[in-house]
């Protein structure tokens, strides 16, 4: 893989500005540190000497109240000194670093020691009740002179701690100082060094940019032009199908009304305008309760039209029977229909569509055969001769009238399914046994209009 000169350049340049900037950094940082710990030191210093200073006090007040009262309660800050001087006064020798201060510290050991002998001395006096003795000790120069000394000593080395920690801040402030400086000056020579690199890399890909904009250009062109071709396509393909299903709509033989998801009228075909007397242009944008107008033939009442519902529930929904139109012009026709759901893409109900016929000729000849069928039944029922339908196949009794079940003797749900030989045995000796194949088979006995006579078989077994 070839590598470009000029990134090298700034990979090396990169480097020398990181070593420039982290080495001054590094030390500015060391420098503050170091100054900060040693003020931390020095604060620990004073305020571990002030304790001391502060728990002598206490002891020496607790000391007297105990050799006021007698009661040794007051003795507990004489107890904490007497049992943590020692180790914190070590701990101050070990930690003061300016020899003045640990000369203070020296001097004050022995001090300690005699002041604390002292306070036990008298607290022993005091428990043996030896009160006289005790009033010539408080006079005596290991009282109150003796806690000056001691205070005098711990002043000189508190005000040798606190000078040293005003050095300490002062350099401290004066490293937090430099480290500021340090900071600004790698961070201008950071932003420089960023600002050279980017203009590097602009002025670099500004010309690559240049160059692939005039092929992308190239290429977006071709895609437009691919699209306008496709899209002109699905113009036309769209076209044609509207004019497909416009066709279809306009010549099926069913009225066809569609709404909006808010059930109004969008679409009737010529069918649908002829049955309802409305014009696509009267009743586009109204409610279909207005267009489609449908009572009760019965009943006369109102009938509900099923797209609201069909709208709710998003199914399909059906017309009860007995359903009369009234037209625009107030005529009337029988309808049959059915409501369905017109769905988007992603399954929304966005409106209904409405599909009926005319059946007012359809339901005139279901009730002619009706008509027909019962005069037939009723001839049927009214003649004296025996009339009996048998299956071809087995010669199982289907129908029968009353005529017969008075000649033979059974009752309807008797003989209903039962073989045709059960009536006539003289078919049981016909081949095949006990069937109706002489008729399919045309046999002349058999034929229309033919007669012939056999022999019947009652229920109770007498023949005739």
């Amino acid at each position: 893989m070839k590598v470009n000169p000029k990134t090298i350049a700034w990979f090396v340049g990169s480097a020398l500005l990181v070593t420039l900037v982290a080495a001054p950094s590094l030390w500015a940082f060391r420098q503050t540190r170091e100054a900060a710990e040693a003020r931390h030191l020095t604060y620990d210093l004073i305020g571990r000497a002030q304790t001391l200073v502060s728990g002598l006090i206490d002891a020496e007040t607790g000391y007297r109240g105990y050799l006021l009262t007698g009661d040794e309660v007051f003795l507990g800050p004489y107890w904490a000194v007497r049992d943590n001087v020692s180790g914190e006064l070590g701990a101050l020798r070990q930690l003061a670093a300016v020899r003045a201060a640990q000369q203070h510290l020296e001097a004050l050991a022995p001090m300690l020691d005699a002041k604390l002998a002292y306070l036990s001395h008298n607290i022993e006096l005091r428990r043996s009740n030896d009160l006289p003795t005790v009033l010539v000790n408080l006079r005596g120069i290991q009282g109150k002179p003796l806690m000056d000394a001691l205070r005098a000593e711990m002043s000189g080395f508190i005000r040798i701690e606190e000078d040293t920690l005003a050095q300490n801040e002062a350099k401290f402030q004066s490293n937090m100082q430099r480290l500021f400086v340090v900071i600004v000056i790698a961070s201008m020579l950071t932003l420089l060094f960023a600002f050279a690199f980017a203009y590097s890399v602009y002025r670099g890909t500004q010309q690559r940019l240049r160059n692939s904009v005039h092929l992308e250009t190239q290429r977006l062109l071709q895609i437009q032009e691919e699209t306008n071709r496709q899209l002109q396509q699905a113009n036309v393909t769209l076209q044609i199908s509207d004019e497909k299903l416009a066709v279809t709509l306009n010549s099926i033989g069913d009225g066809v009304i569609a709404t909006d998801a808010a059930g109004r009228v969008t679409f009737l075909n010529p069918l649908a305008q002829q049955l309802t007397g409305w014009m696509q242009a009267e009743a586009s944008g109204r409610l279909v309760d207005e267009i489609f107008h449908i009572i009760n033939q019965e009943t006369r009442n109102p009938a509900t039209v099923p797209v609201k519902e069909t709208l709710e529930k998003g199914t399909v929904q059906g017309l009860a029977n007995h359903t009369v139109l009234i037209a625009r012009n107030l005529t009337e026709c029988a309808i049959a229909d059915s409501c369905a759901p017109i769905r988007a893409r992603d399954g929304q109900v966005v409106g209904a569509v409405l599909v009926f016929r005319d059946v007012t000729q359809e339901y005139a000849a279901q009730r002619a055969l009706r008509d027909n069928a019962a005069l037939i039944q009723a001839i049927l029922n009214t003649v004296v001769d025996g009339i009996i339908t048998v299956h071809a196949d087995g010669g199982v009794v289907e129908t029968f009238n009353p005529a017969v079940l008075r000649m033979f003797g059974y009752t309807a749900a008797e003989l209903i399914g039962q073989n045709f030989s059960k009536l006539i045995p003289e078919l049981e000796r016909d081949p095949p046994r006990g069937s109706a194949e002489p008729l399919r088979a045309g046999c002349q006995t058999w034929n229309i209009g033919s007669g012939r006579e056999v022999e019947g078989q009652r229920k109770d077994g007498s023949r005739f």
